[in-house]
């Protein structure tokens, strides 16, 4: 298997390159060369995997397709190592709950920072110390988080050998919960970084220190964030696992509602679909920041300035710039490298948008691909969080309402519709009070976690000053 640029780089690299790489030499985002196809009967082989074996060797069965610079062995007990209920608090580790008739709510927050980012993160973990240590090198990683996304990479990475994280997040734009979570951790290879600014102004920076490819190669930074391929891989495991257990054949499809803020857990669903995974439609679910939700509408892309993006009571969703929303385009687009690359690179750049409502593309986005999109408020989040409760005595989180939402307004009878969830209640305490007027459970291990000290340097959105501080932190 081999991986190349959505903006056309000449470049074939396999998947360990890219794997410490993060962005392409010439911006793109790397993506498979073509996407393997799941047949029918490998379906049904999955099933029995997955039921009698477990998530893990179905991971392990999903990323062998994608993964084959490392041997099968050794990606087996990666695959052990990560997803096992000591670190998920159940066997299932993605178990779906019951809502209604053809409702389900897939849990993904069972992980050590109660957030679906886990799911890969872990993975990710543990690829990143096999791979460091088959090289006998060390990895900086440069990440932006708008909450979840940190945590996750923080407390997977946290004392694993030959990695540093310098993980910027928005200041003063997290939950309190969100917050503690990672500014409380005292690792010295932990670097929490707050930027004045929204997470736009963070993912930028990422970006623009990646793009320098000098410094990039000399401080050998990589990522976490969803722009790497291998967690977005990671997350393609969950829509299977969802899709076995709510069907009984593969005759039957279903349809998944994912919030989206950076594109990365919906794209995930993408590549599941282009694999053969018979899903009907993927529903993008946005909040007030509706940029996505703006372009399945209208066919235009349109990022927000800091001035315009709000903030909103499911915080990671806070993001106007979705990076992973290259990669749909590109396959959009018929893979035409040159034609992202002017959308992506040009485009965005000058004029901030790029409109394909004219282009014939456009209408597959819902036609060939699945997607359609709506939007939620906070007021819609209140709403939804009571009525979950009150009729079903579930309690979801803010940004899992948002999917749920949205999911209402697009379901086809006979088809079931999963929403992914996002976060457990706890993270986003405050809102949940407000709507149920009562405090949502809290994790023994994490009672009293705002108290905690806290270990963060605050900064400008300044590229310099992030590339200054990795370069001093690298030389002890």
């Amino acid at each position: 298997m081999k991986y190349l640029s959505t903006r056309g780089h000449t470049d074939r690299k396999r998947f360990c390159e890219i794997l410490l790489e993060g962005l392409a030499p010439d911006g793109g985002l790397y993506m498979p060369e073509s996407y393997p196809q799941v047949s029918d009967a490998t379906l049904t082989r999955w099933r029995d995997v997955y039921h009698r074996q477990g998530y893990a060797e179905l991971a392990f069965e999903i990323l062998s397709l994608y993964i084959d610079d490392i041997p099968a062995a050794d990606l087996r007990a990666l695959c052990e190592k990560t997803y096992t209920a000591a670190v998920y608090g159940t066997g299932e580790i993605v178990p779906l709950r019951h809502v209604e008739d053809g409702l389900w709510i897939e849990a993904l927050s069972n992980g050590p920072t109660l957030a679906f980012k886990d799911m890969a993160m872990q993975l990710l973990g543990n690829l990143f110390e096999y791979e460091l240590a088959r090289r006998g090198e060390e990895l900086n990683i440069l990440g932006a988080t708008s909450g979840d996304t940190g945590s996750a990479a923080e407390y997977a990475m946290r004392g694993k050998k030959g990695v540093r994280v310098f993980m910027t997040s928005p200041f003063g734009r997290m939950s309190p919960f969100q917050q503690a979570q990672m500014f409380s951790l005292m690792d010295a290879n932990i670097y929490n970084i707050a930027v004045k600014g929204v997470f736009d102004d963070c993912q930028d920076m990422v970006k623009a220190v990646s793009n320098d490819l000098e410094f990039k190669r000399k401080y050998k930074i990589g990522t976490v964030n969803s722009i790497n391929w291998a967690r977005l891989l990671a997350q393609v495991v969950y829509y299977f696992a969802g899709y076995i257990q709510a069907t009984e054949s593969n005759a039957q499809k279903v349809s998944f509602s994912v919030p989206s803020g950076n594109f990365g857990n919906v794209c995930a669903g993408h590549v599941a679909r282009m694999m053969g995974l018979p899903i009907e439609k993927l529903v993008v679910a946005t909040n007030e920041n509706d940029v996505l939700d703006e372009f399945f509408r209208t066919g235009v892309y349109r990022v927000r300035g800091t001035a315009d993006t709000h903030e909103t009571s499911s915080p990671s969703m806070d993001i106007s710039k979705a990076s992973n929303f290259e990669r749909f385009v590109f396959d959009l687009l018929g893979r035409d490298g040159d034609r992202v690359k002017a959308l992506f690179g040009d485009a965005l750049n000058t004029a901030g948008r790029f409109d394909l409502s004219a282009d014939p593309a456009f209408a597959q986005a819902a036609s060939r691909y699945g997607f359609v999109s709506g939007k939620s408020t906070h007021a819609h989040r209140l709403e939804t969080i009571r009525d979950t409760w009150k009729r079903h005595e579930i309690m979801i989180d803010t940004h899992t309402a948002d999917g749920l939402k949205v999911a209402l307004e697009h379901r086809t009878p006979g088809v079931p519709m999963i929403v992914l969830e996002t976060a457990l209640p706890i993270k986003f305490a405050a809102t949940i009070v407000e709507a149920l007027g009562r405090e949502p459970e809290r994790p023994a291990k994490f009672e009293g976690i705002e108290a905690l000290p806290k270990r963060v340097i605050v900064m400008e959105a300044d590229v310099a000053a992030i590339k200054a501080l990795i370069a001093r932190e690298c030389a002890y």
